[in-house]
């Protein structure tokens, strides 16, 4: 805010109070919650009223799970069973494989076994 957001380089257009450090991030089609840089930074504030829930990337995984509050919600449900895991920046992501985030938006059910839920399928 005392450097004026970056002269206006960090607001996002149509979101006057969003400011986030990546607003090319903003609905580029995926819905970010955190980023995680390597060089162990982490940028929050995407997946946010101020910023349209990142530019409405990320309004249908809220709808759908509005008590997920995991990392990446672009992991859930994209084919992959995550229970837990380390990114290579070294930062731990849990919570997916959970009843909130619909056991990884179903990444972690078994066909034919809907109650078993497993940290890996793959």
């Amino acid at each position: 805010e005392e450097c004026g957001w970056d002269g206006g380089d960090c607001v996002v257009g149509d979101y006057p109070d969003c400011h986030v450090d990546y607003p090319r991030l903003i609905n580029d089609g995926i819905c970010h919650n955190r980023l995680f840089h390597s060089n162990g930074q982490t940028y929050e504030g995407y997946n946010t009223e101020e910023c349209g829930w990142d530019g409405g990337d990320c309004v249908e995984f809220n709808d759908k799970y509005p008590a997920c509050a995991v990392d990446m919600p672009q992991y859930v449900g994209n084919g992959v069973c995550y229970g837990s895991f380390i990114l290579d920046t070294g930062q731990l992501l849990d919570g997916y494989n959970s009843e909130e985030c619909g056991w990884d938006g179903g990444d972690c059910v078994i066909d034919d076994y809907p109650d078993c839920h497993v940290d890996n399928t793959g």
